[in-house]
């Protein structure tokens, strides 16, 4: 036996894979037996010594095989995702996604709410679209750089600061928060007037108009056992000792701040870094009305969600909202306290290099044991994840679905380039997924992007799950764009991602410009090598757009790249999307908005650019009559 079989051995029988096949390359890269034991002692694994790994394979000979093939027998029968036939029949469907923290209303707080979504939703219904897509609701920090939907606090629990508090239903009546309001009037009207979002500006307005909110809630419903104070009593049941703890935890967390502690439970006292410790059960009862606020504010955030949700159904949006459910959370946060063997430390998730990012991605969030999902803990978090994230929802867009397969793993203090991919129990978590579907009738899109694993789009359509197709992605081996009629018969469609910026930048090449003034690119030599790439790509989807019709004057576009409007630009792009088979596509309101801006530049800190916080130029009561986003829209509704 080889000085590095039993590490071999033991590495595959814990899921890690030898090697990956590089994007867009034949050679396989193997990873190296640094990497192996790194991980291997994340997972618990001794690796001091050759002897520790002989004891370790003996002891532990089927840990995930076994397990992973019984559990695939008994679910093999397990009920598909709901599909969209099932759902909606033969039509194709055309709809808006938006991020909703960049909605401007001139009566808000500065960031998008719910209120404003409910906007988005009646322009939806008059433009003929049938769903409104959002980003991650999930809960954050709301203080700087803690902002990304994509790295939350929690993936289990909502952010507060999409509440609208002049709904609250306790705000009508109180005199106390809406003079709170009025004395406020100087501080919104310079974050509604602002570009980007100052999430510790908001926070700091909204909180005590919530608190308020909260204290009168107390004492009329709580108290007196009224019927919205015996909701608010069925909400907590429902929520059980997990919405309990989140309150603990956020009030503990703001206790211990005030002391000086960062906002990282790693940090805290001992005593504090488990949710079922008796110190935090004493905090949870000695500061009930502080930890009761926080579980105030996810019952309200529901039922305002909840009303958006049936106006969209009154509205006649046949699938209604359509929500995202984030690959992963922050370590220094709540699930990582809530679910401490799962979550796991000592290591983070990201991307293998590829084309679009040579030296990988580190995503900076902790991945979860693949072992302990199948156990009982694991199991309650994924179902009550799903459950939670199809609530109010018509369709789930689950990102980077790869993780359900493999996820990349970089250990500490190691660059993405080391990392490797675990296996992770794919059947267990697709029939948790496929039963959660069904229970909320909802579909469920599948963000199968980047190095995907062989197989794994046909095991998404087995289980009745719809990929997702970006047009910039949609390109042959020459880099010609792929005419409409090759397009997957089961996807989602859209022009770009959040990761991109919107069109109208994209062409314009606004994103090399940003990273060369970041110092991403390093010289103004490789700037031009860049734009002239960009200018090879517009001029080629110019020529399929041409090619199919949806350029009104096409030997003058082929001519003269430069002559047509943004309008124009985004209106074929549309209707070259709306003729693919796909039965559903989604277009970015920031498209048809005319938007130029990112709201994302991956893989760059906030402090140098301000990701998530960008704002939309001009404010929603003007889509209606705005020239630019109506000649967009043109030719969409006519799909149903």
């Amino acid at each position: 036996m080889k000085k590095t079989s039993a590490l071999h051995a033991l590495a595959e029988r814990y899921g890690i894979l030898a090697a990956y096949r590089p994007a867009e390359k034949n050679h396989l890269k193997h990873i190296s037996d640094a990497t192996r034991k790194q991980l291997l002692r994340v997972l618990g694994v001794d690796v001091s010594n050759t002897d520790a790994l002989r004891q370790q394979l003996a002891t532990t000979p089927a840990t995930t095989t076994r397990r992973a093939h019984a559990q695939r027998g008994a679910l093999e029968k397990s009920p598909r995702c709901v599909a969209y036939r099932e759902r909606l029949g033969r039509h194709r469907s055309f709809g808006l996604w938006a991020n909703l923290y960049s909605l401007r209303s001139s009566a808000g707080l500065g960031i998008g709410n719910l209120s404003d979504l409910g906007s988005l939703v009646d322009f939806a219904a008059e433009v003929g679209a049938q769903f409104i897509g959002v980003n991650p609701l999930h809960l954050l920090r709301n203080r700087f750089p803690d902002v990304s939907p994509y790295n939350p606090v929690s993936r289990l629990f909502r952010n507060p600061l999409y509440l609208d508090p002049r709904t609250v239903p306790e705000f009508q009546d109180n005199p106390e928060a809406k003079q709170l309001w009025e004395q406020q009037v100087r501080g919104r009207e310079a974050l509604c007037a602002a570009e980007h979002i100052d999430y510790d500006r908001v926070r700091a307005l909204q909180q005590p108009l919530l608190e308020t909110l909260h204290a009168a809630f107390r004492e009329r419903h709580v108290e007196r056992e009224t019927a919205r104070g015996r909701a608010f009593r069925q909400f907590q049941r429902r929520g059980g000792d997990l919405l309990q703890q989140l309150g603990n935890f956020l009030a503990l967390e703001d206790e211990l701040a005030g002391r000086g502690f960062p906002r990282d439970w790693h940090t805290w006292p001992a005593q504090f870094r488990r949710p079922d410790s008796p110190a935090v059960r004493r905090f949870g009862a000695t500061h009930a009305e502080a930890t009761e606020f926080h579980v105030y504010a996810q019952f309200e955030i529901d039922r305002q969600l909840a009303r958006v949700a049936a106006r969209a159904q009154r509205a006649g949006l046949a699938i209604g909202l359509y929500q995202d459910l984030a690959l992963g959370s922050s370590t220094a946060g709540f699930d990582a306290w809530a679910f401490p063997d799962l979550v796991l430390d000592g290591v983070t998730v990201g991307a293998p290099p590829d084309p679009y990012n040579l030296a990988g991605q580190d995503w900076g969030f902790p991945p979860l044991h693949p072992q302990r999902l199948l156990e009982k803990e694991g199991l309650v978090y994924w179902e009550r994840l799903l459950d939670n994230a199809f609530a109010h929802a018509g369709a789930l867009r689950i990102d980077h679905i790869l993780g359900l397969v493999r996820l990349w793993w970089i250990p500490q203090g190691a660059r993405p380039t080391d990392g490797a991919y675990l296996r992770y129990p794919t059947t267990a978590l697709l029939a948790a997924l496929a039963a959660a579907s069904r229970r909320h009738n909802a579909l469920v899109i599948g963000e199968d992007l980047g190095t995907v694993p062989a197989g794994l789009q046909a095991e998404l359509a087995r289980w009745n799950i719809l990929s997702s197709r970006v047009l910039l992605f949609e390109r042959d081996r020459r880099g010609s764009f792929r005419n409409a009629a090759h397009y997957s018969r089961r996807a989602l469609v859209t022009a770009t991602t959040h990761d991109f910026p919107p069109l109208l930048g994209y062409f314009a090449g606004r994103d090399l410009e940003l990273r060369r003034e970041l110092g991403i690119i390093r010289d103004d030599a490789a700037l031009k090598r860049q734009q002239n790439q960009r200018a090879r790509e517009r001029a080629a989807l110019l020529r399929r757009l041409a090619r199919e019709g949806m350029l009104r004057d096409s030997k003058s576009y082929r001519e003269n790249q430069k002559n047509f409007s943004n309008a124009d630009l985004c209106a074929a792009l549309h209707r070259f999307l709306c003729r693919t088979p796909a039965p559903l596509v989604g277009l970015s309101l920031d498209d048809l908005c005319g938007e130029t801006e990112p709201v994302n530049l991956p893989g760059v800190p906030l402090e140098k650019y301000p990701s998530w916080t960008r704002r939309m130029r001009f404010p929603l009561r003007e889509l209606m009559t705005n020239s630019t986003v109506q000649r967009s829209l043109e030719g969409t509704v006519s799909r149903r």
